[in-house]
């Protein structure tokens, strides 16, 4: 394995939306969200329609000084985009899946999900330009074989993961929000705290307050 790290983010990460299109890319991007993850589910749409909404995602976050657009999974396709990031889960390094001296060379961050010690042991030997872990909380978006981490948790495992960028991801509400903040990560992953939101754009202000407040 390639032992050169993964191209550093250019900002903070913040708050850190994951949605599952493009328009919604743009929308948070006008409402001042600068990091957020398209992921699109292959099963719920045809192959042009992914690459489509992949390179409406780029280009969404080309056009905003600052933005951080990072593209779930399908990693061929936000390559072949010119994307500025890549999420991917532990079972695309174990099975191989993902070109990861590809990405390198391209200049393409990398972000990766984590649900133990013993899988932040092995995202630290890929070097990425993040760690996510999670879940913090239990979740209803996806049965996860993996029990909550909890913020005592978190918080020990945000420091076992420096130097890299650490996000919280997992049933991450906005009253959650500040304890999740105080346990030393850089950024903090939602989902339907921003798209199942009654007003999504007061929700997602609210929740840059938090990040903007002093500590």
């Amino acid at each position: 394995m390639n032992t050169d790290a993964f191209a550093p983010l250019t900002g903070p990460i913040g708050f850190y939306p994951v949605v599952p299109d493009a328009a919604w890319v743009q929308r948070l991007l006008g409402w001042g969200v600068r990091t957020i993850q398209l992921r699109i589910k292959a099963a719920d749409h045809t192959p042009a329609e992914i690459e489509r909404e992949v390179r409406a995602a780029v280009e969404a976050g080309r056009a905003v000084p600052g933005a951080q657009v990072f593209i779930n999974d399908h990693w061929q396709l936000a390559l072949a985009a010119g994307a500025y990031g890549v999420h991917l889960g532990q079972e695309d390094l174990s099975m191989a899946e993902a070109d990861l001296n590809a990405l390198r060379k391209a200049g393409v961050r990398l972000g990766l999900s984590t649900h133990t010690p013993a899988e932040l042991a092995r995202a630290h030997a890929v070097q990425p330009s993040y760690l996510a872990i999670g879940p913090v909380y239990p979740t209803l978006l996806k049965v996860m074989p993996y029990e909550p981490v909890g913020l005592e948790r978190l918080k020990e495992w945000a420091l076992r993961a420096v130097p890299y960028s650490v996000v919280a991801i997992g049933g991450i509400s906005l009253a959650r929000l500040p304890g999740v903040i105080a346990c030393g990560v850089d950024g903090v992953a939602v989902v339907s705290a921003v798209t199942q939101a009654a007003d999504p754009e007061q929700a997602t202000r609210q929740a840059l307050a938090l990040f903007d407040a002093p500590a």
